[in-house]
């Protein structure tokens, strides 16, 4: 069977000025309106790649589906349900799957821009029942070429992990950042790596974490639930024995199984008619896409996932 051939032909454009300017002084083909980034995506059957805040996407949608009604698409948004329903409101016509690469920076502007950004990350790819296996394909080819590995979920599913692991995060680490700077001048003198660390993503422009947090608040309410109830109970044990030891013991098997993770994994091979519905499975136990071969239509998909499943 025949690899999957490097990507050789990229364009793009931004609303940004000076980020055009810096792409264009860098090499990079960069064309000046959406409109005739994706004039030209539709000439050449590109996959259009959407890359702005998802407030935004209605809009840039309703021009895709102007445009270029066809056209395979993806995004990289932060949340996928609400994605999935502007796309069938907006765009409905569109070849899409849903993205969201696990990775990123506190920085922004194309100077924090990296090529080794999506090395060794997770790219989610949202599937549902309507899925096509091969705009899936193309889309998950696309995250391969650039290093990352493809964790395919439920776009809910996926909301629901994200508040957790990642959206939750953004909330602590502004939180954190406040109480430190409440304790004044001795407390941020005081700061080393636990602290920077915990705190790194409150750097963030804040139009963006509201950007990627508000949409998703039904789940990032849930969350924040659970932990207030956990640091609910660690404060009355303090406060009535002193003890912080369920907290401390249960947190540091949740990090260790964290950790371990990838030492339970097995290779395994899946093509076939019911391949959307087995790559679901995949990313829901825990597992991940690391080649592909073949035919985008029916491609033999290489996985790593636990060995029960």
């Amino acid at each position: 069977m025949k690899a999957a051939q490097p990507l050789t032909t990229v364009f793009g454009q931004s609303r940004s000025d000076s980020t055009r300017s810096a792409a264009r002084a860098e090499g990079f083909d960069v064309l000046d309106t959406v409109e005739s980034a994706l004039e030209r995506a539709r000439e050449v059957d590109a996959l259009v790649v959407l890359a702005t805040p998802i407030p935004a996407f209605p809009q840039i949608l309703d021009t895709v589906n102007r445009i270029c009604p066809t056209v395979r698409l993806t995004d990289v948004g932060s949340i996928k349900g609400i994605v999935d329903d502007q796309v069938a409101e907006h765009a409905p016509a569109a070849r899409f799957i849903g993205s969201h690469p696990m990775c990123g920076t506190q920085f922004s502007g194309w100077s924090a821009s990296s090529a080794d950004l999506f090395t060794d990350a997770v790219w989610v790819t949202a599937l549902t029942e309507n899925s096509a296996v091969a705009d899936w394909s193309v889309v998950a080819r696309l995250a391969l070429a650039i290093g990352s590995r493809v964790v395919p979920a439920d776009p809910r599913a996926h909301d629901d992990a994200v508040a957790r692991i990642s959206h939750l995060p953004h909330l602590l680490a502004l939180t954190l950042a406040q109480v430190a700077q409440s304790g004044g001048a001795l407390a941020l003198a005081l700061a080393a790596g636990s602290f920077a660390d915990a705190t790194r993503v409150a750097a963030t422009r804040p139009e963006l974490i509201r950007a990627m947090t508000e949409p998703n608040s039904e789940a990032l309410i849930g969350a924040t639930d659970e932990l207030l109830g956990l640091l609910g109970v660690a404060r009355g044990s303090l406060a009535s024995s002193g003890s912080l030891r369920t907290l401390t013991e249960n947190g540091h098997l949740a990090r260790s199984a964290y950790e371990s993770r990838s030492e339970q994994l097995g290779e395994f091979a899946l093509s076939g008619a019911d391949l959307i519905e087995e790559l679901q499975s995949v990313g829901a136990a825990g597992g991940y896409v690391y080649a592909i071969e073949g035919d985008a239509k029916d491609p033999l998909v290489r996985v790593r996932y636990p060995d029960e499943v």
